[in-house]
């Protein structure tokens, strides 16, 4: 997951991915597993695809916005997935993010549009039952929609040893970086504590759902993938050579399960895909209007190479599902006018925000397509919307 908003209470955090994992790497999952959870597990296993991506998809975040105009409504989300559906010629969305009413209300519209629909709820710095108190309840929406005959899959959440106090120690997703960063975290008990949340969450999943289960987790994380149906990465790497994204991914296949690669994606300047999932973090929010730090150089151009040539390795190996990251980032308008407060540089975004009125915050706005947009819609086009492969 990329962690934009950590950075919107300070300066850029600084921290890298890999000093985010550098101790979880070195430490064992472990294993925790019921075995009515397995025998559920295998009742409701995916079947796995036979050529292409089954799932063609793009993240649509929902998050109650820094304006009452960039927060959600309900408006501009049936006009989105329209989008979705018609012009980038997904099958699928993700929706995600938090509030139940956002998240039934969005993948409710989804479905009546025909589309799979990925529901990941996802709540940050929330105390851990409040946490799983809100997966259930949009879990439950997720089984009605699936015994009404919608195709729908539940994801418990994303990447919990972050967003989840109690892991890491931390009040805040600001404070648990410090401390990664710090060195001053217990690795082998945050595995621990990891794997517990895992198997809790994975547990209260499997109570309200009955519908094939996932997690998001990153690259590196450990994880129990006897817990879930499908294995979910969240994927940023950046290789010059395609041959080298195949080595890496099938690492993640040894479990004989479908494989979702939940986030992929880059920014959108020269040099963001080397960033991996810490291009964001290139934007000083202690100054108003927030400004984009260093020289950077807008690229849409390669934030659509980029994105086209990740598509076109996870179509070769036939994965289950691949979701770009993200549909629109909101609150980081794109700037013409002023390279340094162009924070589209900084999204991940696949279409741009524009305001009406540059200068005023509380401005109305719309949002155009990017070149990654047009670049991912060419591919998916290439599927009828209908066919699950």
């Amino acid at each position: 997951m990329n962690h934009r908003s950590t950075a919107r209470n300070g300066r850029r955090s600084g921290i890298s991915r890999a000093q985010f994992l550098a101790g979880a790497g070195a430490v064992g999952a472990a294993a925790v597993v019921s075995a009515a959870g397995t025998t559920a597990a295998a009742a409701s296993r995916p079947p796995r695809p036979h050529r292409g991506v089954r799932y063609r998809s793009a993240c649509y975040t929902l998050v109650p916005g820094e304006t009452p105009g960039t927060a959600w409504s309900a408006r501009r989300m049936r006009s989105d997935l329209r989008a979705i559906a018609r012009d980038l010629h997904a099958n699928s969305v993700k929706v995600t993010g938090d509030g139940v009413n956002r998240l039934a209300a969005t993948a409710t519209e989804a479905v009546e549009r025909g589309l799979h629909v990925w529901l990941e709820p996802t709540l940050s710095d929330h105390p851990q039952q409040e946490t799983l108190d809100h997966l259930a309840e949009t879990g439950r929406h997720a089984e009605r929609l699936r015994r009404q005959g919608a195709d729908v899959h539940l994801s418990v959440g994303c990447e919990f040893w972050l967003l989840v106090p109690g892991i890491v120690p931390g009040e805040t997703v600001l404070d648990r970086i410090k401390n990664l960063q710090d060195g001053t975290v217990d690795f082998v008990d945050m595995q621990r504590k990891l794997d517990a949340f895992t198997a809790r969450a994975a547990a209260v999943g499997r109570d309200v759902f009955r519908g094939p289960l996932s997690y998001a987790a990153g690259q590196d994380d450990r994880v129990d993938w006897n817990l879930f149906d499908v294995v979910g990465i969240d994927y940023y790497s950046y290789f010059p050579h395609r041959e080298s994204h195949v080595r890496e991914l099938r690492k993640y296949l040894r479990w004989g399960k479908p494989l979702a690669i939940t986030e992929f994606g880059t920014c959108t300047y020269k040099g963001a895909p080397q960033a991996g999932g810490m291009g964001w973090d290139v934007v000083d929010h202690s100054k108003q209007p927030p400004e984009i730090v260093g020289d950077l150089v807008r690229s849409e151009r390669a934030q659509a190479a980029y994105v086209g040539e990740v598509f076109d390795v996870f179509e070769e190996m036939g994965l289950y599902a691949a979701m770009a990251f993200e549909f629109l980032t909101a609150d980081a308008p794109h700037r013409a006018d002023s390279p340094r407060h162009d924070l589209d540089m900084a999204s991940y975004a696949i279409v741009k925000p524009i305001k009406d009125d540059p200068a005023d915050p509380a401005s109305d706005w719309h949002w155009e397509p990017k070149e990654a947009f047009h670049a991912l819609a060419r591919r998916y086009a290439r599927y009828d919307r209908h066919d699950r492969v």
